[in-house]
Parts: C-alpha cells; sequence; structure tokens
C-alpha cells in the first residue's frame, strides 16, 4: 500500500477525546488514596479493617461489571455510545462521591465510578486502535496510557494541594473536626467532575469506529470516516483489509467463537498479560502510598508529597514510552518490564528486610514505576487492542479487561493480608517471583506486532503458531 496522506489532526482530536476515558479513569482510580486518610475518620472506619478494604476496594466491583458489559455494549451499540455512557457515570460518580453523609451511599457512587473505569478501560484503547493507521498504532494507543498517567498525577496533585498540612501533635479529635475531614476528601472527588462533563459532550462529536461500521454494514458511513482519516486509496484499502476480516461472519457475536480452537490461544494470551500487568505488584503502591510510605518513616504530608514525585516519574516515563513503542516494538519492553521489576523488587525487599528507610524505599519505589511506565503499563494496553480478531473483538477485549480488573482486586484485597503474614519484605519478593514467571511466559508466547494492520495481525495469529517470536 502506498504511504496514505494522513490527516494528523484528526485523528490526534478523536485520539485525545477518547483518551479522556483514560484520564478519568487514572483520576477516579488514585483519588480515593489521598483522600482515605480523611473519609475514614469521617465516615468512623479508622479502627476497621474490613470497612477499610471495602472502601478501597468497592469500585474494583464497578469495574469488573463495566468490563463485562463492554463486550456486549460494544458489538452491538458501537464504540461511541458506550464512551458517552462512561463520561456520564464519572459524572454522577463524582458528584455523589463527595455530596454524601453516611457510607453506604458513599460506596454505591465508588460502584458507579468503577462501572466507568470498566468501561472506558476496555472501549478507549479499542477505539483508538481501531482508527489508527498500523504504523502510529502503539503510539496513538499509548495516548490513552499517557492520559491514564495524566489523571492520576493531576489526582495526586490535587489531593496534596487541597489538603491542608497538619501540625506533628494534632490530637486525633482535632483531626476529625479539621477542614481536611469535614470537607477537603469531598473536593478532591468533585474537581473530577470538570474533565468527566467535557468528556461527556466532546464524545458526541467523535466519528464511530470505522471497522464497527463495516461490520455493521454502513460500508458509506465508514468510507467517510476512512478518507478524514488517510485519505481515498488509504479508505479503499482498509475497507478492503476489514471486509476480508469480517467474511463468514455475523454482526453479532456468537460466544462461542471465544471457546474456538484458533481462538484459544490469542484469548489466553490476552488473559495472562492482562492479568500479569496487575500481579506484577506495581498498583499497590497507588493504593497503599499511606502504608508503603509511612512504614519507610514518612509522615502523612512527606507521603502525599511522594505521591506526587511518583505521580511525576510515571507522567514522564510514560512519555517515553510512546516514543519507543512502535521502534523497539511490545515484545522488547514487556521483557525489559518483567526483568527490570523483578530485580527492583528483589532489592526493595530486602530493603525492607534489613530496615533501611526514608530515601532508600523511596528510590526502589521511583525505579519501579519508572520501569512499569516505560513498558508493562502502556504496552499492554497497545497488545490487547491489536491482538483480537475483529469480528470479536468487543467481546475478547472485554474478557480480557475483565481477567485484569478480576487480578487488579485480588491484588488490593491481599496486599494487606500478604504484608501482615510476609512482612513487606516478601510481600515484594513473591512480587519478584511473579514477575519472572511473566518474563518467562512472554519469552515464549509473546509474538512481535509493530507496524501491521489489524487484519495482518489477526491473519498472522490464525495461521502461525504463539510460540513464535516474530511477525
Amino acid at each position: 500500500m502506498k504511504t496514505p496522506e494522513l490527516n494528523k489532526r484528526f485523528i490526534i482530536g478523536i485520539t485525545l477525546v477518547s483518551a479522556m476515558g483514560g484520564l478519568l479513569f487514572g483520576y477516579d482510580w488514585v483519588v480515593i488514596g489521598g483522600a482515605k486518610p480523611f473519609y475514614e475518620r469521617f465516615f468512623d472506619i479508622s479502627h476497621s479493617a474490613s470497612l477499610q478494604g471495602w472502601a478501597m476496594s468497592s469500585a474494583l466491583i464497578g469495574c469488573l461489571f463495566g468490563a463485562l458489559l463492554s463486550g456486549f455494549i460494544s458489538d452491538r451499540l458501537g464504540r461511541k455510545l458506550p464512551m458517552i455512557m462512561a463520561a456520564g457515570l464519572f459524572t454522577l460518580s463524582a458528584l455523589g462521591t463527595g455530596a454524601v453523609n453516611h457510607f453506604t451511599p458513599f460506596i454505591i457512587y465508588r460502584l458507579i465510578g468503577g462501572l466507568g473505569i470498566g468501561l472506558a478501560s476496555t472501549i478507549s484503547p479499542m477505539y483508538i486502535a481501531e482508527i489508527s493507521p498500523a504504523h502510529l498504532r502503539g503510539r496513538l494507543v499509548s495516548v490513552n496510557q499517557l492520559t491514564i498517567v495524566t489523571g492520576i498525577l493531576a489526582a495526586q496533585v490535587i489531593n496534596y494541594l487541597i489538603a491542608d498540612k497538619m501540625p506533628e501533635n494534632t490530637t486525633n479529635e482535632m483531626i476529625v473536626s479539621s477542614w481536611n475531614v469535614q470537607m477537603g476528601w469531598r473536593w478532591m472527588f468533585w474537581a473530577e467532575v470538570v474533565p468527566a462533563s467535557m468528556f461527556f459532550i466532546l464524545a458526541f462529536f467523535i466519528p464511530e469506529s470505522p471497522r464497527f461500521l463495516v461490520k455493521s454494514g454502513k460500508l458509506e458511513a465508514s468510507l467517510e470516516t476512512l478518507k478524514k482519516i488517510g485519505g481515498s486509496y488509504y479508505a479503499r484499502e482498509e475497507e478492503k483489509n476489514i471486509s476480508e476480516s469480517l467474511k463468514d461472519s455475523s454482526s453479532r457475536v456468537d460466544w462461542k467463537v471465544l471457546t474456538a480452537k484458533k481462538v484459544r490461544p490469542v484469548l489466553l494470551l490476552g488473559i495472562v498479560l492482562a492479568v500479569f500487568q496487575q500481579w506484577c505488584g506495581i498498583n499497590v503502591i497507588f493504593n497503599y502510598a499511606e502504608e508503603i510510605f509511612t512504614s519507610a518513616g514518612y509522615s502523612v504530608s512527606d507521603m502525599l508529597f511522594n505521591i506526587v514525585i511518583t505521580g511525576a516519574v510515571n507522567l514522564v516515563f510514560t512519555l517515553v514510552a510512546m516514543r519507543v513503542v512502535d521502534s523497539w516494538g511490545r515484545r522488547k519492553l514487556m521483557l525489559l518490564g518483567s526483568s527490570g521489576l523483578a530485580i527492583i523488587y528483589l532489592v526493595l525487599g530486602s530493603s525492607y528486610y534489613f530496615g533501611l528507610q526514608g530515601i532508600a524505599i523511596l528510590t526502589m519505589v521511583i525505579m519501579a514505576i519508572a520501569v512499569y511506565a516505560l513498558t508493562l503499563a502502556p504496552v499492554t494496553w497497545v497488545i490487547l487492542s491489536e491482538i483480537f480478531p475483529n469480528r470479536i473483538r468487543g467481546a475478547a477485549m472485554a474478557i480480557a479487561t475483565t481477567s485484569l480488573w478480576i487480578a487488579s482486586f485480588v491484588l488490593t484485597y491481599t496486599f494487606p493480608l500478604l504484608n501482615k503474614a510476609l512482612n513487606a519484605s516478601g510481600t515484594f519478593w513473591l512480587y519478584a517471583f511473579i514477575c519472572i514467571s511473566g518474563f518467562l511466559f512472554i519469552l515464549r508466547r509473546l509474538p512481535e506486532t509493530k507496524e501491521k494492520s489489524l487484519e495482518e495481525i489477526e491473519n498472522y495469529l490464525n495461521t502461525k503458531k504463539m510460540k513464535s517470536s516474530k511477525v
């Protein structure tokens, strides 16, 4: 195919709008960590480990249902409408969570926010992959990860700016009556209303995915969008390739296809990579930053500042990942990430074992986040968005994303238990073992997919053994 005349302004515009789902995903996911010391005192759950855990993990239940529904919705209604629905859920959750005065409605609104995360985490990267030219797909899908870490950093900075610094010898009674506990945590959640409302409005103006339009028989609408992306020749060739990949398949997904012999290996690959992205352990640093940093000798105020540092590192190395994902390739970055995290966790576990505190722990944590942001965080989403066949992409993405959120729930729920049973040192050594196992799986099973169209990847995975390392 000759080089298309790409309308980069149009491509970047619709990519940024759809990637706002990632921004809200990141913000909603992390804002609760900074609000945690304050809403726990407001709801008087500081001495109940079970209620503390439920408050932190309740959104994950919403994520699971959102991810499960995303496959059904996206295969029947497209990619655009679910993004609008996710934006509405984010807006409702942000307003409600900050307004409640009782713990039960707080949990209900966190569940609603989780539904938005589940939808956005599946649909946004899939939509970007489906509108991206092959040689730019890795970079453009990584924009979604960039907005996720931007949302994470925004939540961390806003939490830090909103929270009043507490004096060293403040009593618990003074903390409970403080502005932080009575109002501060509310504004941390309310700040999300602004980007959520913008996403809701802007999502109406982006086109439907051309691949979904072809699948639905709307060829003229698909051609119109493809022409806007790369011109007439590009549009004709892309539509031809898409139609060929959908031959002999109906517009509705037969879920039995997901268990077909030739589909099982690629579905298994997606599930394992999704689970590994969570079980590599990095997200406990965001969800349990208070415990990790205070155990290393930092105060709550210092903890909030350190979280901002980790968020900035996360953002910087995601930008680096966007520069190299289409040149270095997916497989190389995944191998680098799994091996790098294994080494860092071994050192971090040893640091806790020998009682090191302060800057030593902070340095290891920053290194782990840098490696994760460069490799496993963005590249996993790129791979998931491109390896599944056109006819089952929505359903397969839903299964992989649901597996990711189940893994995230297990990770979040088990960290306090592991930390108590194995101490911080043993817990991070366990994560090191998981990373080594992930490295071996990737080495054996993950092919390289850079610079290939979605249809070329589908054809390759249908005709080659998954053990191959090259495409």
